[in-house]
């Protein structure tokens, strides 16, 4: 099999780190923080070494030699790591989540395709797996034009505690980032934004519902541009237990989330650090959980509504999350068919630009996770 390394081993780089060593792959893992690295290399008997992300030139010599490296790196590195990575002449993938961050790389496209090497952000859960899933169900509709195309997309504490209902189920940083930018959406047929924290709405869900959903950052990926001019609205919507969300769009709105410092008593403190630091220290985190997924397309043919989806109900395994599992595993699959060369792409495109459904859930296979096909009720 082939080398692929992972750069950053919390909570889903771990968990790509086995699922990698778990296919055949030679792996070995990289963290900053020397107990965190040498606690995932030891348990899965692979080499491990301590790299600062932000030390280019340690990065580059990490990725000597390998076919691939998915990075589980905050995503402020991305752009640097996968620069490093194309002048290893290996693919890069990651968790992204960022737009900003995410465009960046994709303009590393012309060399990315120079190296003959992919560079694919925005893979994981969502972005990612539940945007491969809605191109899968867009075109099971066929040609011509889409109406709606919705994800819906949470990971949630399977006996929640507290007012928030929440537990860590990854970077309090990338919450907060997911809660904080700008939220890619189509409205009307054209590329639109929407503030995060707002468009409110029930979702029923046997066994887990009522919940809410309301707009977030980042997990529509490249979708609103892709589907510009075929598909009327789209929109993506993260799932929580009612209430959790106006209580963050309250934090939001008091400038919690500002991350220049502001006098606090004669103290320099900027809010979101204060904020990023109270999370760590006071929410739950390691209990079991459950990932939700919906992700689907409607559209008038032939004179009737038909509409095609896919659903995702994925729990704690007792080693793994449902969050790492279904973050880490759909990046890994991705990573093995690139690195073996059974996916032959090369150049700078998310995940959702990068590989079909086809391709990549037949990878699944050996995760336990399982796909569903599912459609809304009719109102």
């Amino acid at each position: 099999m082939s080398k692929i390394n992972v750069l950053g081993t919390g909570i889903v780089g771990s968990a790509a780190a086995f699922d990698l060593v778990r296919r055949g792959h030679d792996v070995s893992v990289a963290d900053g923080d020397p107990a965190a690295a040498a606690r995932c290399g030891d348990l899965l008997g692979v080499p491990h070494v301590v790299i600062d992300a932000a030390d280019g030139a340690a990065v580059a010599g990490f990725l000597e030699g390998c076919a691939a490296v998915v990075s589980a790196v905050p995503y402020g590195y991305g752009t640097m790591v996968a620069e490093a990575a194309i002048g290893a002449g290996c693919h890069y993938l990651d968790f992204g989540g960022n737009p900003s961050v995410v465009a960046g790389q994709l303009q590393l496209d012309g060399r990315a395709r120079a190296a003959g090497i992919a560079v694919v952000p925005d893979c994981g859960l969502a972005p990612g797996f539940a945007n491969v899933l809605t191109f899968a169900a867009a075109d099971r509709l066929g040609d011509g034009p889409i109406d709606v195309v919705g994800l819906r997309v949470g990971g949630l504490p399977i006996d929640p505690e507290g007012t928030l209902e929440y537990q860590i189920a990854f970077s309090p940083g990338g919450l907060i980032n997911e809660y904080a930018e700008p939220c890619e959406v189509l409205r009307d047929g054209a590329y639109a934004t929407r503030p995060p924290l707002t468009g409110f709405e029930t979702v029923e869900w046997e066994g887990w519902g009522p919940l809410e959903a309301f707009h977030t950052a980042g997990g529509s990926s490249s979708l609103p541009r892709l589907f510009e001019g075929r598909v009327r609205h789209l929109d993506y919507k993260t799932l929580r237990y009612p209430g959790h969300g106006r209580i963050f769009r309250a934090m939001l709105e008091l400038g919690l989330f500002d991350e220049t410092p502001v006098d606090a008593g004669g103290v320099a403190v900027a809010p979101r650090a204060l904020l990023l630091e109270r999370l760590n220290a006071t929410l739950p985190s390691g209990r079991p959980d459950v990932v939700l997924l919906r992700a689907w397309a409607e559209a008038d043919r032939e004179g009737r509504r038909r509409a095609a989806g896919y659903q995702v109900v994925d729990r704690h395994d007792g080693t793994h999350s449902a969050m790492a599992r279904t973050t880490a595993f759909p990046t890994t699959a991705l990573a093995h068919l690139l690195a073996t060369g059974a996916l032959g792409m090369v150049g700078a495109a998310t995940m959702d630009a990068c590989v079909h459904a086809d391709d990549l859930i037949p990878e699944l296979a050996g995760t336990g996770i399982v796909i569903e096909d599912w459609v809304p009720q009719p109102a």
